[in-house]
């Protein structure tokens, strides 16, 4: 079934008016009169529609029923991963959305290749909020999950640290918990931080740093993966043990 978020859509009196870019979507999936499409208001609540009429600018459709997302989890996990360099990050919010993560914010570290200007990172996150919408549209989730930007290691520690559960992915060295253990060390878990880094990693003065902070230090096991790949898999593995997978 097809799945919009509300942007661009007004619902009153049991009716649905889609315009813009969605309206033409239908019509570019040929539906037609009769036949269902569900609207999410974004704030993780679906609407279950029946098309009533469509055109290329403007598509009605009668509400037929109102539901809770089945697809948003019930465990907010923030992402923090140090920015990376050509379409990783693209590549990294696509899957982390689908993988249930509520928010994602990259920041800049010592490691950080790429370092874009401001405007440069307006544009950026622009693309990358465009993506997180595609991502959760695709999924089934009930809300577009944040894209932002933190210009520094400190300043993200200070975002992450409300958490009650906050994970810092550290590649080497001793005194690492496994993240199986460190997740079921947390639980019950309503929320998470997720922190992972760049290419290169990061450095052992950061890793020290997190640890004083009261972060925890997190192996993935003895194979090195990709800064795009690592959050995935640490948002996935809390989704697991949460119940969400």
């Amino acid at each position: 079934m097809a799945r919009f978020f509300m942007t661009g859509t007004n619902i009153d009196g049991g009716r649905a008016v889609i315009r813009g870019q969605d309206a033409g979507h239908i019509r570019v999936l040929r539906l037609r009169p009769g036949e269902d499409v569900v609207i999410c208001d974004g704030r993780g609540t679906d609407y279950r529609c029946r098309l009533v009429r469509s055109t290329a600018e403007e598509a009605e459709a009668e509400v037929i029923e109102v539901t809770p997302c089945r697809g948003e989890p019930d465990v907010a996990v923030h992402v923090f991963a140090g920015y990376p360099k050509g379409e990783r990050a693209e590549l990294l919010v696509q899957k982390c959305v689908e993988a249930g993560a509520q928010e994602i914010d990259f920041f800049d570290c010592e490691r950080c290749i790429a370092r874009p200007d401001g405007r440069a990172m307006a544009k950026r996150l622009e693309r990358l909020a465009r993506v997180s919408e595609s991502a959760a549209q695709q999924s089934g989730r009930g809300i577009v999950p944040r894209v932002g930007y933190i210009p520094g290691f400190v300043e993200m520690l200070d975002a992450a640290v409300k958490y009650p559960a906050r994970l810092f992915m550290y590649e080497t060295g001793p005194g690492r918990a496994p993240l199986k253990e460190a997740i079921e060390a947390s639980l019950p878990l309503t929320s998470a931080a997720v922190i992972t880094g760049p290419e290169g990693g990061f450095t052992a003065a950061e890793a020290k740093m997190a640890a004083a902070a009261g972060f925890t230090l997190c192996s993935m096991g003895e194979r090195i993966l990709r800064c795009e790949t690592a959050p995935v898999l640490a948002v996935s593995s809390i989704m697991y043990a949460t119940g969400n997978l």
